[in-house]
Formats: structure tokens, sequence, C-alpha cells
């Protein structure tokens, strides 16, 4: 009875290895699906969780939501998040020339990194947005307008255009002449704005989880890389960390396989579950206390990757990637503690 339970198992574990990419099994391009919830179409071509890391999304081609949600991969470091009931199409995959056009609803854009050789693009309200500088961006076709919670932007429209600094916003209706006004941050930040926070604390996560293992090989500078465990490309810079304007942190493989080190604290580093599938957590995570990859990987309060991952396994010790469990600390898996899956 044992041995037919190890080979289940067994058979569960290899399944799951050969159903996603290998570890730098390769780059993600601009436009590549990296995550979907809900009602998602690549023209009419149903997207899913098996879609996550395959699908992208070429020149002249839209994707749109019904009831769902996705994230799509721009230039290494910069995540586009589109709304439910939006549609967003790629005009320019370059990774030195970047367009893409908000056709209806809703999206924000997370820039963690940008060079100045990147020429990154959002056309949205009959208007044309340049992202210059790391921050989040929001842009709403229903509104008409482009926030600048944090960075910097060039919005350009009829020959005209404005700068826009965080905490700025800019009317892009045709009536209106384009200006950088103040609007209220804290008032703006609603379910899009908690949804793509959330979304950029599961991708540290997986930034930690994967710089670890490709500070043993496979790693070739700042770029996105394949987290088979998480099932998502999250983002490794090239060196030292990389906040997002969320105060996250993605850490290149040899600063985060040489902490310990900290977070930045200047936001509230505590979540819940997502939505009870997927990617939620059972308890919360507390991000403040950082990591410490001298056996606590991603060191928290209890909960997500707390007490030992990449403290055994196939980093040493008597589990597969953890300590005691399937990739985590304590006999869970990816958790400390024991239970299911993701908890």
């Amino acid at each position: 009875m044992r041995l037919s339970r190890l080979t289940a198992i067994a058979i569960i574990l290899l399944a799951a290895l050969v159903s996603v990419p290998a570890w730098g099994a390769s780059t993600a391009l601009p436009g590549t699906l990296n995550y979907v919830e809900g009602q998602a179409f690549i023209g009419t071509k149903a997207l899913d969780s098996q879609s996550v890391g395959s699908a992208e999304l070429q020149a002249g081609e839209s994707l749109t939501t019904g009831n769902g949600r996705v994230e799509i991969l721009l230039t290494p470091g910069i995540f586009l998040r589109l709304d439910h009931n939006s549609a967003v199409k790629m005009i320019s995959p370059s990774l030195t020339d970047t367009e893409v056009e908000l056709q209806k609803g809703r999206a924000t854009v997370e820039v963690a990194e940008i060079h100045k050789e990147n020429n990154i693009r959002i056309l949205a309200g009959g208007a044309t947005t340049q992202i210059v500088k790391t921050g989040l961006y929001e842009f709403d076709t229903d509104e008409n307008l482009v926030l600048v919670f944090d960075g910097k932007a060039v919005v350009r429209k009829e020959g005209r255009e404005v700068s826009a600094k965080g905490g700025r916003e800019v009317d892009v209706s045709a009536e209106r002449r384009l200006k950088a006004e103040k609007f209220d941050k804290d008032a703006s930040k609603d379910d899009l704005y908690s949804w793509s926070k959330l979304r950029s604390s599961y991708l540290a996560e997986a930034n930690v989880d994967a710089a670890a293992v490709y500070a043993g090989g496979g790693w070739y500078g700042s770029g996105w890389y394949w987290d088979p465990w998480f099932g998502t490309y999250t983002f490794i810079p090239g060196n030292g960390i990389f906040y997002s304007p969320f105060g996250w942190g993605f850490g290149s493989p040899f600063f985060v396989s040489g902490g310990p080190f900290f977070f930045h604290d200047r936001f509230d580093h505590r979540f819940r579950d997502f939505d009870g599938r997927g990617f939620g957590h059972g308890r919360d995570f507390d991000h403040a206390r950082g990591f410490d990859h001298g056996g606590h990987a991603f060191r928290g309060s209890g909960g997500f990757h707390a007490g030992g991952s990449h403290g055994g396994g196939l980093h040493g010790g008597s589990s597969f990637h953890g300590g005691g469990g399937f990739h985590g600390g304590g006999g869970g898996f990816h958790g400390g503690g024991g239970g299911g899956g993701h908890r």
C-alpha cells in the first residue's frame, strides 16, 4: 500500500514537471501571456491556465477579456495587466520598439526596470503615452484618463504633448487640452490596483525561488525566467535588486543567494487569499522580515515559503526541493506547516 502511494506521488510529480517549460527553457517575448483567470481570448481562441507561458500576442492580434483578467509580459521588468471587459492590441512586439493599444476598458502597466533603449508606448483614448521611468501607470478608455501613480510618462495627442509625474493624471478627451493634474492616489486604488499589487507580490516570490536555482547555472543576465513551481515567468535583473512600484523586490541570483536582505517597507507587505484558486495562500505573509537564504527563503510570519524552502530536497536534505515536504518547509507544498498546493 505504501509503495503504491509513493508510486502515485512520483507519477504526479513527473506529470507536473513535464507539463510545463523546464528551468531556463526559453525567454519570453513581449506579448507573452503570464497569467489568466476567467474569460479571455486571443481572437476567437479561448485562453486558460494551459496557455500561460506559451500563448503570445502577435503584431496585429487582440486579446479580449469578459469576466476575467490577464497579465501580459512586455520588455523584461514590465507587466501589463488587463481588467475585466477590456481589450488590448499588439502593435509592435519589438524589444526596442514596444507598442500596444488599449482598445477598450482598463489596464495597468507596472515598470520595475526600463532602459533608455526601450521605447514603450501605450495607445489609449486617441493618445499615445510613452513610459520613460519605472513606476505604475493606469489607462482607462471609459474615462479617457492616463494616471501616473508613480514614475514619469509623456502623453501625446494631435501634435500636443505633456509630461506627467507621480500623482498626476491626464484627461485625453478630444475636447480637453492636454494637462497634467493632481489626483487622489488613495481614492483611485480600486480592485484592479489591488489585483495588480497582489500579482506583483507573487512574482517577487517567484523571483526568489527562481533566482536561487539560476544562481547554480543557466542564468544569462537580465530577463524573463520561467519558474515551473509557480507556473509563471518572473523577472530576474542583471545585478542587485530592483523594487517594483508596490515595494516588492526582484533580485539577481547572486544577490538573492547571498542574503539576508530586506524588502523596502514603504508598503504593507501582507496579503490574504486571492480568490480560493490557484495562487491563493491560506495565511498572511509578512515580508517585513525579508529574506534569509541560510535555510528560510522569503522568511515570513508563518505563511508562504516560511521555514525551510530551499533548505533541503534538491538543495540538500531529505525532501524534494524543501525542508520536509514538496518544495516547502514543514511538510507542505511550497509552504511551511503542511497542507495542499500553494495554500
